[in-house]
């Protein structure tokens, strides 16, 4: 009896010690990480990293960047989705031009779907940081600004992201981290990512095609395009109140018969 006393008494001050070390070692992981995301930006502008992501430097080095990926594809591919990834995680810039020279060295289509899956790859890393690591950060510095954004997520989720994406000109990385602080599911985050950025991706993979008459990233972003674009977010927007309506109609109709 009195070994069953000890051994219960034993379990609960063990349970109450990870308790209490619980808080502790949370607030340590958003410290470390938070540490990390501050290095890596500062660095990226620090050690002149920025210089490397611009539209000249790849027309420069494009001859060697095709030699390599056709020589090593799959480890281009690799480091290609790899370095996109990192880059959308850590929202630095260069995203447009990641796009092109995937669509420059892989081809349109399979470009695209390079890009994709960097770009959803890095925007879920970043949603999950903002959720579980930074999300009080995000709060105090975004959270009173975009209420209605988190209003919007909370009517109808993945019609509303779908539609963010779909429209340019809302901000890539801004979008990631007010994701984190919606109820969101990580499953519809991803769907509503991977297929709402597809037209952008194929615009500028299709675009890279052509890297050696492109000379600047605002002659890919023309008043068409963006136009284009502006109609594909509206149409999801519509199809959600679409649905919304078609929901409560058939629900009064139920009502109604009753």
């Amino acid at each position: 009896m009195d070994d069953t006393v000890m051994m219960t008494a034993m379990k609960n001050e063990r349970t109450e010690a990870s308790a209490a070390a619980s808080p502790v070692s949370s607030a340590l992981g958003r410290i470390i990480m938070a540490s990390l995301f501050a290095a890596v930006i500062v660095g990226f502008f620090y050690f002149d990293v920025d210089r490397y992501v611009m539209l000249d430097a790849l027309k420069v080095n494009r001859d060697h960047l095709l030699a390599y990926a056709q020589a090593h594809y799959l480890s281009a591919v690799i480091l290609f989705i790899f370095l996109y990834c990192l880059q959308t995680t850590f929202s630095l810039p260069g995203a447009a031009l990641f796009t092109l020279a995937g669509g420059f060295l892989f081809g349109s289509l399979a470009g695209m779907l390079y890009a994709n899956l960097g770009a959803t790859s890095g925007a879920t890393l970043a949603f999950l940081a903002a959720r579980y690591l930074l999300h009080d950060w995000v709060e105090a510095r975004f959270g009173q600004r975009l209420v209605f954004v988190q209003e919007g997520f909370s009517k109808n989720a993945f019609h509303y992201l779908l539609t963010l994406r779909l429209i340019p000109i809302f901000p890539f990385f801004l979008i990631n981290l007010v994701s984190g602080l919606t109820r969101i599911s990580l499953g519809r985050f991803v769907a509503a990512t991977a297929i709402g950025i597809i037209p952008g991706d194929f615009v500028y993979a299709y675009a890279g095609r052509q890297l050696g008459t492109i000379n600047s990233l605002h002659e890919i972003a023309s008043p068409g395009v963006l136009g284009a674009f502006t109609l594909l977010g509206l149409l999801a927007f519509v199809s959600a109140i679409y649905q919304k309506f078609r929901k409560r109609s058939v629900a009064d109709s139920y009502s109604s018969m009753k």
